[in-house]
């Protein structure tokens, strides 16, 4: 078996039947039009419903509210790049030259995508099982620390500004940079009367989250 065949069996429980899914999932569009898009489009449905099933098992009686800001929570980019950290996927990702030179296989939105689209090429390789299976060894210690059912900063601030009763925070593109590939965005949310703050991310919404996170840490 090849090294990346060999790391995937140790990974992701299972030794790959088609290996070129696997590659696929790799691939960053900089590489070529065979990236992982399509399989990371999968994968994140794939991801939701394993992790929705799994809520639903673990917490009965729990109202869909509570189930959905557990849910948000668990498959985030931020998350799943944790998770692509921890399996060590930088290494072996097939990035072209400038991206590589970019620094993309730092970035949690890139991170995060590869690993939903190997839980798609997982899904189409060998089954919902195994997919499952893997889902819930790499998360599993995230799950267990839930005891409360957390908050998307961006809900967390917006629910601040009404208990105050302050106009709802307001976000504003202040510069956009890179190539791209790799567009890096700046993003400021502020909130009148109060403060504001900034965040960078790799796609708007990464940093309007980061924006909301700074701020509401400045009114803790």
């Amino acid at each position: 078996m090849s090294d990346l065949a060999d790391w995937l069996a140790e990974t992701l429980g299972h030794a790959p039947g088609d290996l070129g899914l696997y590659e696929r999932a790799l691939t960053h569009g900089s590489f070529g039009e065979a990236n992982y898009e399509r399989l990371e489009f999968l994968g994140d449905r794939v991801l939701g419903l394993i992790v929705a099933r799994w809520l639903y098992e673990a917490y009965p009686g729990e109202p869909e509210g509570k189930l959905s800001h557990r849910l948000n929570a668990l498959v985030t980019g931020e998350v799943c790049a944790g998770i692509a950290r921890e399996m060590d996927v930088q290494p072996r990702l097939r990035l072209g030259k400038q991206a590589l030179d970019d620094g993309v296989f730092r970035s949690d939105n890139v991170l995060g995508d590869v690993v939903e689209a190997l839980i798609g090429a997982l899904y189409l390789d060998v089954g919902f099982a195994a997919a499952d299976a893997f889902v819930r060894r790499a998360w599993g210690e995230r799950v267990d620390r839930l005891a409360q059912p957390p908050k998307h900063p961006k809900a967390a601030l917006q629910e601040w500004t009404a208990a105050q009763r302050r106009r709802p925070p307001e976000y504003r593109v202040v510069e956009t940079s890179g190539p791209d590939h790799a567009r890096r965005f700046t993003i400021e949310v502020s909130v009148r009367g109060i403060g504001e703050a900034q965040g960078h991310g790799l796609s708007k919404q990464e940093a309007e989250t980061e924006a909301a996170k700074a701020l509401l840490e400045t009114l803790r």
